[in-house]
C-alpha cells in the first residue's frame, strides 16, 4: 500500500469516521481497496433516491459484522466522496478491504 493510499480513519466520540469513494451503477458490488485515503466501493445500484448509499451501508455492515443501524452516512449524501460513521467501532478494528 502506497503512503497516499493509507486509510484516513478518524476517531469520533461515537465511533470511527470512514471516508468512502463511491462508484454507483457498477457491474458488481464490492470493496475495491484503499485509494487516496478513501475506501473505494462500487455498487450496482444507481445513485438515485439513496439507493447507492443504502447499498454501501449494507456492504459495510456485512463486512464489519455490525448491524446496519451502526453504519451512518454523515457527509456526502449526493457526492461520490462520502463519510460514514461506524458507531461503536474503534479505528484499529476497521478491516474491510481485501
Amino acid at each position: 500500500m502506497k503512503p497516499e493510499d493509507r486509510p484516513e480513519l478518524r476517531a469520533n466520540s461515537a465511533g470511527t469516521l470512514l471516508p468512502v469513494r463511491a462508484l454507483s451503477g457498477s457491474r458488481s458490488t464490492e470493496i475495491r481497496g484503499w485509494e487516496n485515503g478513501r475506501l473505494k466501493i462500487s455498487v450496482t445500484q444507481v445513485a438515485e433516491k439513496g439507493k447507492a448509499n443504502t447499498a454501501i451501508q449494507t456492504l459495510l455492515a456485512t463486512r464489519l459484522h455490525i448491524s446496519k443501524s451502526k453504519v451512518q452516512l454523515v457527509a456526502g449524501e449526493t457526492s461520490r466522496d462520502k463519510v460514514f460513521l461506524l458507531c461503536g467501532v474503534e479505528p484499529h478494528s476497521v478491516d474491510v478491504a481485501d
